[in-house]
């Protein structure tokens, strides 16, 4: 069951008093919660954009929006699916595998449920290395201690994906820890890990932190392994982390990548789903601003680009009165 709830007008008009814009009297309160992702990356202030702007118009529609910390792209699709979650931010390979029912998802089968509503900011895949761990490329992370993730995140998901490209499995680290990305940042500058791999959107405070506090390295991740990666899914793209993004990277740095996206569920009410997209859209400047990952942001490719699933009809319905579909 949605966690979308009606509540009285009464009710709704208590909840309301601690809120900078109360709804009306009138108005029917309703609660969206959104999924995001561990508090230090991108997801987690993305939800909160979102949020912040629909909560904004909640003197109109009566939407109280809220965004939740949790593990990430995987575990979002899954809680959406049992209906525990209305909205997630989810990685576009996870977003594909899910409504497809496949890798991951092949068990409990295609969620033919599962709506798009827009994509958000380019996440490239990338490795963070202790500066004295000798860790130059790729192929020099055998042997080391590697942060791979905890279960139920697109981090974890994306990174045995490409050790299945590489032929290697965990036994091929010394150790594989499975710390949240809230935590890998401290281990690398504690040497507890030689190097922390995930998938996040640039510039993050998960790269910024043990950059500044330890000197921390970007790896390229290159190779034939790689470009066939790339060439064999839709989903996935090439991507550059420009010299000067971190203050000790002296050198571009090549990867791949995928996108974050905003998904739902057929479960979701048209009506929510209206207002949660006409928040970012009709006030995309501002949207753009809250994060330093919004930045690249275009609103012909975000109605575009990096989603799997069918248009929820809620966010369909908006474009087309906005013009950004015909």
């Amino acid at each position: 069951m949605s966690k979308i709830v009606t509540m009285t007008a009464a009710i709704a008009i208590g909840a309301a008093l601690s809120a900078a814009t109360p709804a009306p009297a009138d108005a029917q309160q309703r609660f969206v919660t959104i999924g995001t992702g561990g508090v230090t990356g991108v997801y987690y202030p993305a939800g909160g954009a979102i949020c912040r702007l629909v909560n904004q118009g909640r003197r109109e529609h009566g939407i109280r929006c809220s965004a939740e910390s949790t593990g990430g792209s995987v575990f979002n699709l899954n809680a959406i699916r049992q209906g525990e979650l209305d909205i997630g931010v989810v990685q576009s390979d996870w977003q594909f595998h899910a409504y497809h029912g496949s890798d991951r998802f092949q068990e409990s089968g295609a969620d033919k449920e599962l709506r798009a509503l827009f994509s958000l900011h380019p996440e490239p895949f990338t490795v963070v290395a202790r500066p004295e761990s000798g860790i130059r490329t790729f192929q020099d992370l055998k042997g080391k201690r590697v942060n791979v993730g905890n279960p139920g995140s697109g981090q974890r998901g994306t990174v045995e994906v490409v050790m299945r490209a590489l032929g290697w499995t965990m036994s091929d680290f010394a150790l594989a820890s499975e710390l949240p990305s809230r935590e890998q940042a401290q281990a690398l500058c504690d040497n507890r890990v030689d190097a922390i791999l995930f998938t996040v959107g640039h510039p993050t405070g998960s790269i910024a932190e043990p950059v500044a506090t330890c000197g921390a390295v970007l790896v390229s991740v290159t190779g034939p392994a790689i470009d066939k990666l790339v060439a064999d899914h839709p989903y996935y793209f090439k991507a550059t982390l420009p010299a000067g993004m971190y203050t000790t990277q002296k050198e571009d740095i090549h990867t791949f990548g995928v996108g974050a996206t905003v998904v739902s569920s057929t479960r979701t009410p048209a009506d929510a789903v209206y207002q949660v997209v006409k928040a970012v859209f009709a006030n995309f400047d501002a949207f753009k601003g809250l994060h330093p990952a919004f930045a690249v942001l275009d609103r012909q490719t975000m109605v575009r680009d990096g989603l799997s699933a069918p248009l929820h009809e809620g966010a369909e319905r908006y474009y087309r009165e906005a013009g950004l579909l015909r």
